[in-house]
């Protein structure tokens, strides 16, 4: 029995909605939306399920979505990309495996951006490799590239940067990234840019891939996801963006986890794709109001929060909200007690970990956060 999957906890994401489903708890853990996304990208899909080919696509995927891919970032990014630096895999999580496997040899060290995704520590030990933690610092959660570069040894390999970031729904500047992409160059350090929220970005912030910036496009691994894009967590399709010297060991890797992804959805996926800008807009607009929402009745309620500038995410502060129990411990009796399950945003850390914020999930319908911010209400005025 492997030791690394024997000793590993459960998600902390399956974990809570487990709990949430057995206490008949609203679930603002889990990251999913109570909404299906745009009905053209479903009906697509539907039609080519009944009427088109069902067996194995080409493993790097289809044509017709490798393109769609492609014109869809040149329109709304500004990314010169090929088709056929397109890889199409099942998910976003599975590019990340894939480019992980194929990126790092046994012995080569990986930095992580704390908070980061559970999945990704997990991957780089998986591949042999070591994951190196740089620790971002609420409220403002800042890419400091002095800490990142500290970090760097000479088995350094990849950077895995999250933008936006998941959990603490941050969007970095410009600046930032520039001060970033500068770093990678000078210590020629590929980067791993997971970019799944890249449509989910509030108060008129405006996305910049890394892979744009000057002296970018050679060292980035871009990971985009349509399960986020059109909050349609389910369908599992995501793709990467690479050069073709990192593309190809990483489409060989690909080709011995799912091999192929549903075609179905791969064309579903490509009509969506080109939809008017105003569709997305629409569905930006929709996840930035129930933030709304949710967050003036949190604050009403006494809460305080930190800002929310993409993602499906809205973190507490509890300390500062007069709570002094521990993330954790809140999150269990907030389940057990109000109904309503959250997550510790410690889960996200493996060392050095805050124990005074909790995420909330605000993609929800209005009835739904009205009672779990009802709830959450009722919480804080026990916990007073």
């Amino acid at each position: 029995m492997n030791p690394l999957y024997a000793n590993m906890r459960t998600s902390i994401f399956e974990e809570i909605s487990l709990l949430a489903r057995a206490a008949g708890a609203i679930n603002l853990g889990q990251g999913f939306p109570d909404w299906d996304g745009p009905l053209p990208v479903r009906e697509a899909a539907a039609a080519a399920l009944i009427d088109g080919q069902n067996q194995y696509p080409p493993s790097s995927g289809l044509p017709a979505l490798r393109t769609a891919i492609a014109e869809h970032h040149a329109r709304f990014h500004g990314l010169a990309v090929e088709p056929e630096h397109v890889l199409v895999t099942s998910g976003a999580t599975e590019a990340l495996a894939a480019a992980i496997l194929a990126l790092l040899e046994p012995g080569d060290e990986a930095i992580l951006l704390q908070p980061c995704y559970d999945a990704y520590a997990p991957l780089v030990r998986r591949a042999g490799a070591v994951p190196c933690f740089v620790t971002l610092q609420p409220p403002g959660w800042r890419l400091d590239v002095n800490a990142i570069e500290r970090a760097i040894g000479p088995r350094t390999r990849i950077v895995i940067l999250n933008n936006p970031l998941n959990p603490a729904a941050r969007v970095f500047t410009r600046a930032e990234l520039e001060a970033f992409a500068a770093l990678c160059i000078r210590h020629d350090l590929i980067a791993l840019c997971d970019e799944v929220w890249e449509h989910v970005l509030f108060d008129g912030r405006v996305h910049v891939p890394l892979a744009g910036l000057p002296g970018m496009a050679e060292r980035t691994v871009k990971v985009s996801s349509a399960g986020k894009i059109f909050s349609m967590t389910g369908w599992k399709v995501g793709w990467i963006v690479a050069p073709p010297d990192l593309l190809g060991p990483i489409t060989r890797a690909h080709q011995y986890l799912t091999f192929v992804t549903p075609p179905a959805l791969q064309l579903g996926v490509a009509a969506g794709l080109a939809l008017p800008g105003a569709v997305f807009a629409e569905m930006r607009d929709r996840c930035a109001g129930a933030r709304d929402r949710l967050a003036g009745t949190l604050t009403d309620a006494g809460y305080a929060l930190l800002p929310s500038e993409g993602s499906y995410f809205l973190c507490v502060d509890l300390a500062a909200s007069g709570i002094s129990e521990d993330d954790r411990s809140l999150c269990l009796r907030l389940i057990a007690d109000h109904g309503v399950a959250a997550i510790p945003l410690s889960a996200f850390y493996e060392q050095d970990a805050p124990r005074q914020l909790i995420r909330l999930c605000f993609a929800k319908d209005d009835a739904i956060l009205d009672e779990a911010a009802g709830r959450l209400a009722r919480a804080r005025a026990a916990l007073s």
